[in-house]
């Protein structure tokens, strides 16, 4: 009696567990999982590009100050 109480409450928490899986590979799943991981992926590309035009613009600003060259949008 206990034993098959074992595999009866086994086999219900192992179709517990293969629904659950089915539902998260439901297209709407699929896609909102998508879709957030490329919105993260787009601000982290955002982020370091800023950060990369920011440190090259800074670079510049000290390279033209030690070779004494003119700032590039004053013509003289």
């Amino acid at each position: 009696m206990i034993r098959r109480l074992f595999y009866l409450s086994l086999g219900a928490l192992t179709a517990v567990w293969v629904m659950r899986r089915l539902q998260a590979l439901h297209p709407n799943h699929v896609a909102r999982r998508t879709a957030n991981h490329a919105t993260r992926l787009l601000e982290q590309v955002r982020d370091f590009t800023s950060d990369a035009l920011g440190e090259a613009a800074e670079r510049e600003t000290v390279l033209r100050a030690r070779f004494g060259l003119s700032d590039p949008d004053n013509h003289h």
